[in-house]
């Protein structure tokens, strides 16, 4: 431990699903563990808002519908998305997959005493609170000069970027589509792609997204939103090849869209087939911003598969020295290839205020939320 005075407790924001069909938002107080031999002790000074975390926060509810109470909000919840839910029933629940801060008190090990004083980007699950204990290794530290607010951002969004890189090499493809290009996340593989010369096809919805883009030295950016939509997609996937998607809307019938627009590439100038062309063609839906069902217009052969990405078993997969690699990238490069931008910072009780939450629950691009415990 250090000399550092460490509080003993802390607020948090807790998430409970109620048997009468809501969910509430609030600001509880919480334990500050003593850090064991390799734990830390991190005041958290930034947070963002990730779309995984908005859904255990509102537990899948309409945010438009949400009605102060004493202290925070409630927001109604249908049968189905109470069933969802259902296994969090009357549990005060904690959130924030990651955040950024400094460390101020650790246990006895040299490589936990060895982050004293240092800013560290943190993956925890619950770090939407003032001070958090976790274990070194869920800590990477930071190069002097980074921010408590760079580092925030080094797990989540990073390391799905880079591991939608490394699932289209260990899969075989040599071009990938991204369907929320203006994202930060959309940013950070487009800065990837063009750092290692992946052919990336960027997907927006809106014109001033395609010039955002252009901006950032993109090449192929299509406007879901133009008339030309699909000839536009077309066109870029002629020219990049990409026969892998990674798709953050899940709802409606974008997947379909780009099999479809895939197997017309890979159809082209070969002899017609019942089964549709041999190249494989593979959507991944690793979000869910559109959470209507997803339809599929049967249009693109037998060569085709749908399914989703989750960083955590993708992390699994490659091992540990593979996730070690990645992060130490992450790390280095920080402040540019892995820069987040906000469009908001909260407070911890202007998270609970409703009006607020319904700005940062929109996760519209370029307005990403930042939880600032101590602002």
């Amino acid at each position: 431990m250090t000399d550092t005075a460490v509080p003993t407790t802390c607020r948090e924001l807790r998430s409970t699903v109620t048997d009468d069909s809501e969910a509430t938002l609030v600001i509880g107080e919480c334990e500050v563990p003593a850090p064991g031999p390799d734990e830390v002790v991190v005041r958290v000074e930034a947070a963002p808002i990730n779309p995984s975390d908005l859904g255990l926060l509102f537990a899948m509810g309409d945010i438009s519908k949400a009605e102060a109470i004493d202290g925070g909000f409630r927001i109604p919840l249908t049968p189905g998305v109470l069933a969802a839910n259902r296994a969090r029933v009357g549990i005060a629940m904690p959130a924030g997959n990651e955040g950024g801060g400094t460390v101020v008190a650790a246990g006895s090990s040299p490589d936990a005493q060895a982050l004293v004083g240092k800013v560290v980007g943190f993956l925890s699950g619950n770090a939407y609170a003032e001070y958090r204990t976790v274990h070194r290794q869920s800590c990477v530290p930071m190069s002097d000069g980074v921010t408590a607010e760079q580092a925030a951002a080094s797990f989540v969004n990073p390391l799905t970027a880079l591991g939608m890189v490394e699932t289209m090499r260990m899969e075989g493809h040599s071009g990938l589509v991204h369907t929320v290009g203006a994202s930060n996340l959309g940013l950070m593989l487009n800065r990837i792609c063009l750092a290692d010369g992946v052919p990336l096809v960027n997907i927006v919805r809106r014109p001033e997204h395609v010039e955002l883009l252009r901006g950032e030295g993109a090449e192929h950016v299509v406007d879901s939103s133009a008339d030309s939509f699909d000839d536009d997609l077309r066109a870029a996937l002629q020219a990049t090849g990409a026969t892998i998607a990674f798709d953050a809307i899940g709802g409606g019938d974008l997947a379909s869209t780009l099999l479809a627009a895939m197997e017309r590439v890979a159809s082209e100038g070969a002899a017609f087939s019942r089964y549709g062309s041999d190249t494989n063609k593979q959507v991944y839906i690793y979000g869910s911003l559109d959470r209507s069902p997803t339809v599929l217009h049967r249009t693109f052969g037998l060569s085709w598969s749908v399914s989703g990405w989750l960083l955590t078993p993708f992390l699994g997969k490659i091992g540990a020295d593979g996730a070690a690699r990645l992060r130490q990238r992450v790390a280095d490069e920080i402040t540019t290839t892995f820069a987040s931008r906000y469009g908001m910072r909260v407070t911890l009780d202007e998270a609970v205020d409703p009006e607020v939450a319904g700005r940062y629950g929109r996760m519209a691009s370029g307005d990403k939320a930042l939880v600032v415990p101590h602002g």
